[in-house]
């Protein structure tokens, strides 16, 4: 009885580090020389594309793996990460298509998006927020793409 209850348990332990919303598969991808002193992990062959807009930096990394993130950074006007997020926070919910919250953490959140006009089409999207020195680093799904639950979490997680 002993070893069925072990065996059950490292079975358990292996199905939980299996996790699918995990990075496996994953690599590292420095973008500093994209213009952002960062790191995070995206598919290996991931296209990078920045642009400088002035105020604002972007930087999307898309991937054909159902992995397309965006990045903003700029000067950050508050540097309280709670209030940043807050604020990204109240711009979610006050996004017409906005459904639901799922998850959130110190830094972000996952939220569910609803599409009444597309036969109420759920997509995820996120935000996830990083403050370095002065700046402050705004990631999110990549606009016009709908994404899995599974896909955002991924994603979320690739960026933290």
């Amino acid at each position: 009885m002993i070893k069925y209850i072990g065996f059950c348990l490292l079975f358990l332990f292996c199905l939980a580090c299996n996790n699918s919303n995990s990075t496996s598969g994953l690599i590292d991808l420095d973008l500093m020389s994209s213009g952002m002193p960062i790191k995070i992990k995206a598919p290996e062959g991931s296209v990078v594309k920045s642009d400088d807009m002035g105020l604002v930096k972007e930087i999307t990394v898309k991937s054909e793996d159902n992995y397309y993130i965006q990045i903003l950074s700029g000067q950050a006007y508050s540097n309280d990460l709670k209030v940043l997020k807050e604020r990204q926070k109240g711009d979610a919910i006050s996004n017409k298509f906005f459904s639901t919250i799922i998850e959130e953490d110190d830094n972000g959140f996952i939220f569910e998006k609803k599409y009444p006009e597309m036969d109420d089409r759920i997509t995820y999207d996120f935000r996830y927020i990083k403050l370095q020195g002065d700046y402050q680093y705004t990631f999110q799904a990549g606009l016009m793409s709908q994404f899995t639950l599974e896909q955002a979490k991924t994603m979320y997680k690739s960026v933290q």
